[in-house]
């Protein structure tokens, strides 16, 4: 999962300069000034180079975990990251283990197989993964996680677990985060926001569900004044001329994709946004836990914003 926004008034010059940013995403801990995703990227890191936190609570230290409860086509993940005292991943355990506890990576079978249909496989995709939590995005900067080309779910899964485990991490959290995967949506109203503004703006979400279908979904990227950015007219047109889309158009096809299917994964990215496509995704499937769980509460995201 990939994953800014640009502020209301400021000069064409200003906005021509964050409008490749724009096409970046809301502020989110996956949203990293430097870093533009594509879902097809591979997810091998070309810098270690970690982005300095200029908003949003560093991650606390100690060690972290999550769940799957339930096993899909024989498998659950389990995760965990250690976080040490200068607020940095120093490990990352992400793995798909079955009912004896055997990995994924050590299925010699389906790992020759998915090489030959996907050209990766777990014994690959897995440790390149976990290797991004302690290189690009070890101070919690999901952002800079690429998604591994013939991986994109388990890419996708991963940046939202890891997501809600530095979000654990920056609470201090140490409970287990327990996934109900695969569990049928509750009917209900989930809603997730977050905390600090990046450009000017923060993402409101809200999904409704019913009858284990999302029936209406509410993304948006509003200022302090809660203006949303597809009302900034000046924004819109720039970016519209730099990216070929603009919030006008793509926070109602993104909200548009998720209801048709009912499924983040198999939401559209657009094209021109593809990190607020990606921060989308990111919450969108964030969103469908609380739903399989059933827990209303609203999701109070404590977003980090980093260097551009």
């Amino acid at each position: 999962m990939k994953f800014k926004s640009v502020i209301t008034g400021a000069s064409v010059v200003a906005i021509s300069a964050l409008a490749l940013a724009g096409c970046g995403s809301s502020s989110s801990s996956s949203s990293s000034s430097s870093s533009k995703k594509s879902s097809s990227s591979s997810s091998s890191a070309k810098t270690t180079k970690v982005a300095k936190l200029t908003a949003g609570s560093k991650m606390k230290a100690g060690t972290y975990n999550l769940e799957e409860q339930n096993y899909s086509h024989g498998y659950r993940t389990k995760m965990s990251i250690t976080v040490n005292n200068n607020g940095k991943i120093t490990k990352s355990s992400y793995d798909q283990v079955n009912k004896n506890g055997k990995s994924k990576t050590d299925d010699t079978s389906y790992n020759k197989q998915m090489k030959k249909i996907a050209g990766t496989n777990p014994k690959t995709y897995m440790p390149k993964l976990n290797k991004t939590l302690t290189g690009s995005a070890a101070t919690g900067n999901v952002g800079s996680i690429d998604v591994v080309t013939g991986a994109t779910e388990s890419s996708k899964t991963f940046q939202n677990y890891t997501q809600q485990l530095v979000q654990a991490a920056q609470a201090g959290n140490k409970s287990t985060i327990k996934i109900d995967n695969g569990a049928k949506m509750k009917d209900g109203t989930y809603k997730l926001n977050e905390k600090n503004y990046s450009h000017g703006y923060k993402v409101t979400f809200a999904i409704t569900v019913k009858d284990n279908k999302i029936t209406k979904s509410e993304y948006n990227q509003v200022n302090k004044n809660g203006k949303s950015k597809v009302d900034d007219a000046a924004y819109n047109k720039q970016m519209k001329k730099v990216a070929k889309t603009n919030p006008k158009t793509y926070q109602p096809a993104l909200n548009k994709s998720l209801v048709k299917s009912s499924d983040p994964t198999k939401v559209d990215v657009v094209t021109g946004a593809t990190e607020s496509s990606n921060t989308f995704i990111m919450y969108a499937e964030q969103l469908q836990n609380a739903a399989q769980k059933g827990d209303t509460n609203t999701i109070t995201v404590d977003n980090m914003i980093f260097s551009e």
